[in-house]
């Protein structure tokens, strides 16, 4: 991919000011015992107004914008992210310590092959911020193109913790992805309100595990999409992992669901990508790609082999009685026990 650093003309800026920068404070120690800083400065990208990188940055993120408007999806570079997500204001402390968050990962409710945390946020684009939202259980039905032993099945997972919703890196991600998508018209998924200004945007943290006596699979559904508007995965690190691991296929949405990896139809093929260095990103118009992933394999087949990756699920809120799988589980109430909010940079809609 060519890397441009040319400008342009910057879009308007809309940001609440009640989304202002603040020393939050974080409880110590979590369930699993691990103790945090007591505050954390928060993201907040006009501190970064007066410096010449972050208009580079939001040119080039535009930039990958209308790459993402013309083709479904667009890859961008981990070299790349690390370089805008700075610009927005993320830490290099914080850029260290997001790739060590997935070693607080707990057991995952259905797979025995991961080890995972979920948390909710709110792109609202009324207050012109992301904010946590309150615990709920998640589910994704076949009806969303989601075939696996688990679809339906309303899962319960561990909170992602203030170690990952408070780090600056993290942070400027949610922004980031709010930019590329904010204004994208998709094909409409049923029984989901696209008449609001807010968005739901599940965030998975996972580890894939691959022990000799199992096969990590990063996508054991096969070839599926993901029930919402938008997917964005990144990539944090890996160890002991195979360079012909999780390579991602997307797909023409006639491909069948549910079909293994290796009998996918070669002419269905779209598009292809393969996160390898740290924040390798992919995003995808979930609703018009369907996707696949290969398995995890190991260089030493005798230890094991770990890859890990934030999942960013991001949809219009459900729309209520017509019996959507997510209807009573899609809260748009704050986190009470760990809030957070950001201010974001929308561009205005010009498409």
């Amino acid at each position: 991919m060519n890397r441009i650093y040319n400008s342009q003309p910057l879009p308007s800026v809309w940001i609440d000011e009640r989304a202002a920068q603040q020393d939050v404070r974080v409880e110590v120690p979590d369930a699993t015992g691990h103790v945090w800083p007591q505050t954390r400065p928060q993201l907040d990208i006009r501190k970064q107004a007066e410096k010449p990188e972050y208009y580079e940055a939001i040119s080039m993120i535009m930039k990958y914008r209308n790459t993402y408007l013309r083709d479904r999806s667009v890859f961008v570079e981990g070299e790349d992210m690390v370089k805008l997500l700075g610009a927005l204001g993320a830490t290099a402390e914080d850029f260290e310590a997001i790739q060590q968050v997935s070693d607080h990962l707990d057991t995952d409710p259905t797979l025995p092959f991961r080890r995972s945390r979920n948390g909710r946020f709110c792109f609202d684009f009324g207050t012109r911020s992301v904010r946590r939202l309150e615990f709920q259980p998640f589910a994704l039905s076949l009806e969303e193109d989601f075939k696996r032993h688990d679809s339906g099945q309303v899962r319960v997972f561990d909170e992602v913790q203030d170690e990952l919703q408070l780090n600056t890196a993290f942070q400027a991600l949610l922004v980031f992805k709010a930019m590329v998508c904010h204004g994208i018209a998709t094909r409409p998924r049923p029984k989901l309100d696209y008449g609001s200004n807010k968005w739901v945007c599940t965030l998975f943290n996972l580890r894939t595990v691959t022990r000799p006596d199992m096969l990590g699979e990063p996508a054991l559904e096969g070839v599926h999409t993901d029930g919402v508007d938008h997917t964005m995965t990144t990539y944090l690190g890996s160890s002991n992992m195979a360079p012909n691991s999780a390579v991602t296929l997307m797909h023409d949405m006639r491909e069948t669901t549910g079909i293994r990896f290796n009998q996918i139809k070669p002419e269905l093929i779209v598009a292809r990508a393969h996160h390898r260095h740290f924040l390798d990103t992919l995003l995808i118009v979930d609703h018009e790609r369907k996707h696949s992933i290969s398995p995890v394999y190991a260089v030493d087949t005798s230890r094991e082999a770990t890859r890990d990756m934030l999942i960013f699920f991001t949809r219009r809120p459900v729309t209520r009685n017509l019996n959507h799988v997510s209807e009573g589980i899609d809260s748009l109430a704050a986190h009470r026990k760990m809030p957070m909010e950001i201010p974001l940079f929308v561009p205005e809609v010009i498409d």
